[in-house]
């Protein structure tokens, strides 16, 4: 068999389209249309229907009754295109041999393309040949260069990278298309993010509004209505896209916010899905209220951009993530570091602050009678009233040491405010601890001590280059971890040193002169007054 030219195919691609333009033609195949896969032939038929899309190859769509149906298997592999429709995949099994994902079907098509409806069409790289009578047709590639004509494309590869945020690169986005001619009037975009609290980071734009609004919505929205019942559940699990094109009579209302949408007179809704690099799904929706809403040519250009579009929005959800992540992990300011180019061993500073250390009295007896999931809920509680109180009152979580915590508050607005705001987070320590003892009043009383110091440390990566901690060390950081030792010894549930106590004066009283373990001499110690702190009794019994 002879493979024609391709000016002599008859499913040659359409004459290119205008500068701008995005056209769709469904054409019906005169000729015999037949595809091959290693000499077996897998499809025959004088029904062919052939999709000619400005800059993509024909594509052959064949009635499956033409089709050795025997030899395909439906996969779980989705996508969306908005004029289309969602779209199902089959994988083809042959002599032993299993090509997934060799061919793709609209079993429901959106209006317009209801002729290719109970049609496959081949990937041309995953089969042997296809022929349109004798001739075999040629295999052509997606004509990226012709993306020029897409507007979208040019400002995404000239503009889009200017763009600080993800926020600010749906609202240039959004404002190029409306500038395009595309009558977008509302967008919500939601990108799901690796965070112990957020779920997803979602961009609600509106055309009349200067600003778009970011919402941090809670993992706990899964389980709410609002979400679960939108477009949005399903589309993020992987089932397609939704159209709803609002003016028609027989339109499917089956969203809320379809149905609100349709109530405040608009005439189009589009949620598609777009990817990450590593196969995380994510979605636009846009919402027309011109007459006649989106037209092809419209969701064309978007829908070609999309892959481009994705990958920026990408490097915003990177960063972000990498940033949430390291603030988790490490702290605010400690992960802002790490982030900023401290990764190296070695790296760091000389820093003034006040050294926060506690620990939970009683822990290990706790740990050997109690289940384990029962022990590991208490010791969160605890961290919840120490760190969650460090962190409220502006300080830097460093590390959990087992049952102990390790904190920062630097003083670089001044060694006076760093200390008072040490010793107001201890009242809120204790605070919470009251009430989590007054909660349970049939639980053994959570006790506690902490020893406050203030001096230079060492803020800096250590360890080994395949293993590092950003952390203090220093003179400073253990001497109040040997004071927070003395507040189990002394009774007391807070414990100071004498630098500490001298920038808070009149707050603490005198506790005495101490030795600390494994330090030389004798160190100066103060308390809060009894009536200061009101977590229950700290002594063992």
């Amino acid at each position: 068999m002879q493979q024609r030219s391709e000016l002599e195919s008859a499913s040659s691609p359409a004459a290119p389209a205008r500068p701008g333009d995005y056209e769709l033609h469904y054409r019906p195949c005169a000729k015999r249309v037949r595809v091959e896969y290693n000499g077996t032939w897998i499809a025959d038929t004088t029904r062919a229907v052939v999709l000619h899309e400005t800059r993509q190859p024909p594509a052959h769509y064949i009635p499956k009754a033409d089709i050795r149906m025997d030899l395909l298997r439906k996969s779980q592999h989705q996508s969306h295109c908005p004029f289309r429709g969602d779209a199902s995949y089959w994988s083809l099994e042959i002599d032993g041999q299993r090509v997934d994902n060799a061919a793709w079907s609209y079993e429901a098509p959106y209006r317009g393309a209801e002729s290719i409806q109970g049609h496959l069409s081949f990937y041309r790289s995953k089969i042997s040949a296809l022929y349109e009578g004798d001739d075999e047709v040629p295999f052509l590639e997606t004509n990226v260069a012709g993306l020029h004509a897409n507007p979208l494309a040019g400002w995404l590869l000239k503009d889009a990278w200017k763009a600080a945020s993800a926020a600010e690169l749906a609202k240039q986005f959004l404002a190029f298309l409306r500038g395009c001619g595309c009558p977008v009037d509302r967008s919500t975009i939601i990108v799901p993010t690796l965070h112990p609290q957020i779920f997803a980071t979602v961009l609600v734009w509106r055309a009349d509004t200067p600003e778009i609004r970011i919402v941090y919505e809670p993992h706990d929205i899964l389980r709410q209505p609002r979400f679960a019942d939108s477009p949005f559940a399903p589309i993020i699990r992987g089932a397609g896209g939704v159209r709803r094109r609002l003016e028609d009579a027989d339109v499917k209302l089956d969203f809320p916010v379809v149905r609100d949408l349709h109530s405040e007179g608009a005439t189009d809704y589009v949620a598609m899905p777009f990817r990450f690099s590593d196969g995380q799904i994510n979605v636009i929706s846009m919402t027309s209220f011109a007459r006649g809403g989106f037209g092809v040519a419209h969701l064309g250009q978007i829908y070609e951009v999309m892959p481009m579009l994705g990958r920026l929005f990408e490097v915003h959800a990177l960063r972000r993530t990498a940033t949430a992540l390291l603030e988790t992990y490490l702290g605010h300011d400690t992960g802002k570091r790490v982030l900023n180019g401290l990764v190296k061993r070695g790296d760091g500073e000389h820093i003034d602050a006040v050294i926060w250390f506690c620990d939970f009295r009683g822990s290990s007896t706790l740990a050997e009678s109690l289940p384990r999931e029962v022990y590991l809920e208490q010791l969160n509680r605890f961290f919840y009233c120490m760190a969650g109180a460090v962190l409220k009152k502006g300080g830097e979580v460093l590390k959990y040491i087992g049952d102990a915590v390790l904190a920062i508050f630097p003083t670089a607005s001044g060694a006076p405010q760093a200390c008072r705001r040490a010793l107001q987070a201890a009242a809120l320590a204790a605070e919470r601890v009251a009430a989590l003892n007054g909660a349970n009043p049939d639980a053994a009383p959570m006790r506690f001590g902490i020893g406050l110091h203030i001096g230079t440390v060492t803020y800096g990566n250590v360890g080994v280059p395949q293993r590092l901690d950003f952390t203090v060390i220093g003179t400073a950081a253990n001497e109040a971890a040997r004071i927070e030792s003395l507040t189990k010894e002394l009774g007391q549930v807070l414990l100071a040193s004498a630098a500490f106590a001298a920038q808070v004066p009149g707050k603490l009283v005198p506790a005495g002169r101490h030795r600390l373990k494994g330090l030389e001499g004798e160190y100066e110690l103060y308390a809060l007054p009894e009536h200061e702190l009101r977590s229950g009794p700290t002594k063992q019994a």
